[in-house]
């Protein structure tokens, strides 16, 4: 009895010592509760504005232990969606993201540090037309909870800016088109 009762206590005691378990959350693109967009200046004169519409994902968050979040999402260039065919055909070519030589881009996150409340900054792996560099997403938690259906969900925007010579792009627009700022709404349903 008394080896019942220790073995129970130390089980018992091991189990509050453990961490808490990140949630897993798989990104919901099916109900088009995530986006992935873009911004590039045009020439100098205007704004481009777009997105790319197939993408999936999967990401791990716990509020209590926010460093150990990660996230993994894979997009697919060649939807890339700027309201207007020619120009989304021309994106498609070899002049930007050559899809047909680099039909996959990805982001792999390799750690993240809050920054205040509901803020901090995602670092990690982003492959894009066949070259991956590090890059620091700032990030916003915008909330958790549950569903209507029954579900749970957690939900977060981010921002970059990316320059284009870095990904092997270098079609010239001038000067003020070297860069583009991409803009994330990730919304994610709880495993």
């Amino acid at each position: 009895m008394k080896k019942t009762m220790l073995g129970t206590l130390l089980f018992a005691m091991a189990m509050v010592s453990l961490p808490a378990r990140a949630a897993d959350y798989v990104i919901d693109t099916k109900g088009a509760h995530a986006f992935i967009q873009f911004k590039i200046n045009h020439l100098g004169f205007s704004w481009l504005v777009g997105r790319f519409n197939k993408f999936d994902g999967e990401f791990s968050f716990d509020a209590k232990n926010p460093k150990a979040s990660k996230i993994n999402v894979n997009i697919d260039p060649a939807s890339v969606d700027s309201n207007h065919a020619e120009r989304d055909k021309h994106l498609r070519s070899k002049d930007f993201l050559d899809v047909d030589k680099f039909p996959t881009a990805k982001f792999v996150s390799t750690s993240y540090t809050p920054k205040g409340k509901n803020k901090g900054v995602l670092k990690g792996k982003l492959t894009l037309h066949g070259v991956t560099k590090a890059i620091s997403i700032n990030i916003k938690h915008i909330g958790e909870g549950k569903d209507p259906w029954g579900g749970y969900r957690a939900g977060f925007e981010g921002s970059v800016k990316l320059k284009l010579a870095d990904y092997g792009i270098n079609y010239n627009l001038g000067p003020a088109s070297r860069s583009v700022e991409m803009f994330l709404s990730v919304e994610g349903i709880k495993k």
